[in-house]
């Protein structure tokens, strides 16, 4: 929900009269401090973390205000208020430098988290050489550069905005896309695909 957004975010579970959440932040949003303060104001049972995440134990009905009041707290510190993210690329590839040789060996310069994130590439004017759906809003598709085998792709919650419609309907034009690669694993083989987070109209 944070990378999606570009926003903190805060999931909570809900069991009898109580509810227990997990929640994580975006740079320059100190999350564990807000959450800290309402517990102290006592609109939290308890709840702690440091900047970049954060636990908390809510009463079911204390649950709205307590969202309320950490939406105003993080506004202050100018959640939401960033516009559209620029999306940070590491490098230009062309399909035909993707290799599971590649992937291991960006695999062996990890290990990757959330302050050394794994490398994301760019391919630049890509055609869509097949696409479908899978499972609940999700897709999977081919692209080439028209000078070797196409590289699978994947991008899951696709159909959730102008991601999915746009690559489906893609009637030959061509694109730039942007993600992660990673191998996909399946019936005993390991194939280079790209997890797809963006594209855009070359």
């Amino acid at each position: 929900l944070k990378e999606a957004t570009g926003r903190p975010a805060v999931v909570i579970g809900l069991d009898g009269a109580e509810g227990k959440g997990s929640g994580r932040s975006i740079e320059g949003v100190d999350l564990g401090a807000a959450v800290q303060r309402l517990a102290a104001e006592g609109l939290l049972v308890k709840g702690g973390g440091h900047r970049m995440a954060a636990g908390l134990t809510v009463a079911r009905d204390r649950l709205e205000a307590a969202m309320e009041r950490l939406s105003d707290l993080l506004a202050r510190q100018g959640a939401g208020a960033a516009g559209p993210r620029d999306l940070r690329l590491d490098g230009l590839l062309m399909p035909g430098a993707v290799t599971p040789g590649l992937i291991e060996e960006i695999e062996r310069a990890g290990p990757f988290g959330q302050g050394a994130p794994s490398p994301r590439f760019a391919f630049a004017g890509m055609t869509v050489t097949h696409s479908r759906r899978i499972g609940e809003g999700h897709l999977r598709f081919g692209f080439s550069d028209g000078l070797g085998p196409a590289v699978e792709g994947v991008a899951f919650g696709a159909f959730d905005g102008p991601l999915g419609p746009m690559i489906e309907a893609h009637g030959g034009m061509r694109l730039h896309l942007a993600g992660r690669l990673e191998l996909n694993h399946w019936q005993g083989r390991a194939r280079p695909q790209l997890r797809l987070e963006d594209a855009a109209r070359a």
